[in-house]
């Protein structure tokens, strides 16, 4: 079991730059692959960024790619997603969620098996 924590949300300008963090529990957070995923209203939840569990590889989604980045800390069960160059439609719900052990590091959100509980970010334009 994984129990994650989302924070760091907020308001900002359109250019600015956020960092979210998730927490998780558990002493087997370094096994997870864990992602990062947003929902605006009336949309779907949407893939943003993965890594695997030993940070070696990274996956963005082409709206973020160049602006956001993924990185974790596993001695702070931690996942950290550094948002720059914000624009306004990064306006949404944020969650971080986990998958158990696999060949392939997840990029759909049936893929993941555990999930936060979202924190808000509003880009003002």
């Amino acid at each position: 079991q994984v129990q994650l924590v989302e924070s760091g949300g907020g308001l900002v300008q359109a250019g600015g730059s956020l960092r979210l963090s998730c927490a998780a529990s558990g002493r087997t957070f370094s096994r997870y692959a864990m992602g990062w995923f947003r929902q605006s209203p009336g949309k779907e939840r949407e893939f943003v960024a993965a890594i695997s569990w030993s940070g070696g590889s990274t996956y963005y989604a082409d709206s973020v790619k160049g602006r956001f980045t993924i990185s974790r800390d596993n001695a702070k069960n931690t996942v950290y997603l550094q948002m720059n160059s914000l624009k306004p439609e990064d306006t949404a719900v944020y969650y971080c969620a986990a998958h158990s052990p696999r060949v392939r590091v997840g990029v759909a959100v049936h893929e993941y098996n555990y999930w936060g509980q979202g924190t808000q970010v509003t880009v003002s334009s």
